[in-house]
């Protein structure tokens, strides 16, 4: 009789020794789990491990299809990759309609936009924007011939066509032209040279790569602007993933890689 209790006693020192082994288990491997998931919870990301970027892939050179239908490529392609591969992230791309990004953007869709959004005063109160990686011009341009207009100001009375939500549409209203709405440069062009509209207003770098892929091409630049800067975009929660994204950037400036892709896309450097 004097031996059952203590044989339960026994048995009941055991499973306390290892319910306390299991907790130190369990507590010892906790901060590993919360280690692992600071640098996301730090960037606030959409999908742990993975950045999440907005783009087109219908604005040759920036973001397009090879041959149409092939591989999404591009100048902001390639810039968001290299980027990704400095944060040791994965990188998922989400092809969004230009009058639509930013909605899904402030809707926590994505991590960032990388689209050649021009950095000006009014997006810089709703977003945060990373260090330009590219420079360029606006320009205005017409169907060869038209000398109708050669300057911002002639655009006043004509049609041109633009994305609604548009750094190119701002500058095309403040000019005095009527706008028809477009998705982007393939239908903007396509109705220029179908002679339903009088211009449109887009980047010279659009513009010079068009031409180069289009020979035929029978358009002009008549005007263009000083030159814009145009930067990844995020919403204003996004502080860390800025910083970690600038930091990312410079070392890509610095090793180069940057003036390769501009040449690559280009034939020149246009991050500066």
């Amino acid at each position: 009789m004097s031996r059952a209790p203590r044989a339960r006693t026994l048995l009941g020192l055991a499973a306390a020794s290892l319910a306390v082994v299991a907790l130190a288990a369990c507590s010892s491997s906790a901060p590993a789990a919360s280690d692992s998931a600071a640098g996301d919870d730090e960037f606030g990301l959409v999908n742990a491990g993975t950045l999440t970027v907005a783009t087109e892939g219908t604005y040759p050179p920036f973001t397009f299809h090879e041959g149409g239908a092939g591989d999404l490529v591009g100048y902001d392609v390639e810039v968001a990759e290299a980027v990704a591969d400095k944060l040791g992230l994965e990188i998922q791309f989400e092809e969004t309609q230009w009058d639509a990004i930013f909605a899904g953007l402030d809707a926590g869709r994505f991590d960032v936009i990388a689209n050649q959004v021009s950095i000006n005063p009014e997006r810089e109160e709703d977003y945060l924007f990373s260090t330009p990686y590219t420079v360029s011009p606006s320009v205005v341009v017409v169907n060869e011939g038209d000398d109708s207009i050669s300057s911002f100001e002639d655009l006043k009375g004509k049609t041109t066509a633009q994305s609604l939500t548009s750094n190119f549409y701002q500058l095309a209203v403040d000019a005095g032209a009527n706008v028809e709405a477009v998705e982007g440069w393939a239908q903007a062009v396509a109705l220029l040279e179908q002679g339903r509209v009088d211009a449109t207003v887009n980047d010279k770098l659009t513009y010079l790569d068009y031409v180069k892929q289009t020979p035929d091409a029978k358009l002009a630049v008549v005007a263009e602007t000083d030159p814009s800067e145009s930067a990844l975009t995020f919403t204003k929660d996004k502080t860390a993933l800025v910083k970690a994204v600038d930091e990312a950037l410079a070392e890509l400036r610095e090793e180069g890689v940057l003036a390769e892709l501009g040449e690559k896309y280009f034939g020149e450097d246009v991050s500066q």
